[in-house]
């Protein structure tokens, strides 16, 4: 009995131990499903919720290229540059009524003119940039230009001599008869004086010590001190000269001195006027400078055929009363004289001016470079 009970009890101890070692052996299948479970990190397709090129397709959202042709749908726009141009009171800007004329009239304007009546105001816009064109003393120009290191260029002279000496009374025959005499003038440091002062030389009159030339700040004033005393002499240039004319009868022209100047045979001639323009603004837009010129060439035209028409405008534009214009145009010697015209005239002024004293032109004479030549 003793015996069998044993047997038992090995046998349960032996089936204990079986169960145990299936409960270890069965551990590791417990843990599989996990190797499973981590795969769907594996799978996970990244890339392909990213997907960033299609998601971020700006280059042809943007399309850059058809955004950035704006060169190609705007023009140069040269024809809005709207022109700066200045003139003196006088013969300069008679020459222009014309051009201002049929410009206002426009529906869209080419030019912006300036009328002054000192000469100071246009040198200083000229330099400054203000006016791109202006029409100066003869001389001036070229002292501009040796001023500014050749910034300021010779477009075209506009006036001939338009300087008269006048008398109230009738005493002055001919140069001689002006020494010991004295002159009103206006212009020192100008045409006025140069001209005067060569043609004295010219005819044997020391003009520091044969006669007295009193120099006025204005035309005007030279016109009042002639009519305030009988036997005064003016130097005066049109349209000045027809407004005292017009005022007193007893002021009469006793000498031409363009016709003067030509009796020297110099080999030059009388000049007064020049339209300048800056050298920036010629180089930047030669097609304005053409057109201007054009346009003004047509306006001194107009000018010098159709009297009562320019006399209107100049009245108009209040340069001069139309009745004064009426009568000085034709005395005023308006012209256009452009490209090898303009050197060959305003070089042989200049030499002339130069020869008689350096600083009249700037101290040097002008290089060729300082006479506009249309491209």
């Amino acid at each position: 009995m003793k015996k069998r009970t044993l047997a038992i009890l090995l046998v349960l101890a032996l089936c204990l131990s079986l169960m145990a070692a299936c409960a270890k052996q069965a551990a590791p299948a417990n843990t599989d499903p996990a190797p499973a479970q981590t795969q769907e990190t594996e799978t996970t397709p990244e890339p392909e919720k990213t997907e960033e090129p299609e998601q971020t397709e700006e280059p042809e959202q943007t399309q850059e290229p058809e955004q950035t042709q704006e060169p190609e749908t705007e023009p140069e726009n040269t024809e809005t540059v709207v022109v700066n141009v200045g003139a003196m009171k006088g013969p300069t800007a008679m020459g222009m009524v014309k051009m201002m004329s049929d410009d206002a009239a426009s529906e869209n304007p080419a030019y912006n003119f300036s009328i002054s009546a000192a000469i100071d105001e246009v040198t200083a816009n000229i330099v400054q940039g203000n006016f791109d064109i202006a029409a100066l003393p003869a001389n001036l120009a070229s002292v501009l230009y040796n001023n500014t290191d050749g910034q300021v260029l010779a477009l075209a002279v506009n006036t001939l001599g338009i300087l008269y000496l006048a008398e109230k009374g009738d005493s002055i025959q001919s140069v001689e008869d002006l020494r010991g005499r004295t002159i009103y003038a206006s212009g020192k440091g100008a045409t006025p004086e140069y001209a005067l002062v060569y043609l004295l030389q010219q005819n044997g009159l020391d003009p520091e010590t044969d006669l007295t030339i009193e120099w006025k700040s204005e035309h005007s004033e030279c016109v009042a001190a002639l009519a305030a005393e009988e036997g005064a002499v003016a130097l005066l240039p049109q349209p000045f000269l027809t407004t005292a004319m017009m005022k007193d009868e007893s002021i009469h022209v006793v000498m031409d001195l363009t016709k003067e100047w030509e009796k020297l045979d110099n080999g030059a001639t009388l000049l007064t006027g020049v339209t300048v323009v800056r050298k920036a603004f010629a180089e930047e837009h030669p097609d304005l400078v053409a057109k201007f010129l054009a346009e003004y060439s047509e306006s001194i035209a107009y000018a010098q055929n159709d009297v009562d028409g320019a006399a209107a405008l100049v009245g108009q534009y209040e340069i001069v009363p139309e009745p004064v214009a009426k009568k000085a145009l034709p005395a005023c010697n308006i012209a256009f004289l452009a490209g090898d015209e303009l050197k060959t005239a305003l070089s042989g002024y200049l030499q002339t001016l130069y020869d008689q004293n350096p600083k009249a032109v700037g101290g040097a004479m002008p290089g060729d470079d300082f006479y506009y030549q249309s491209k």
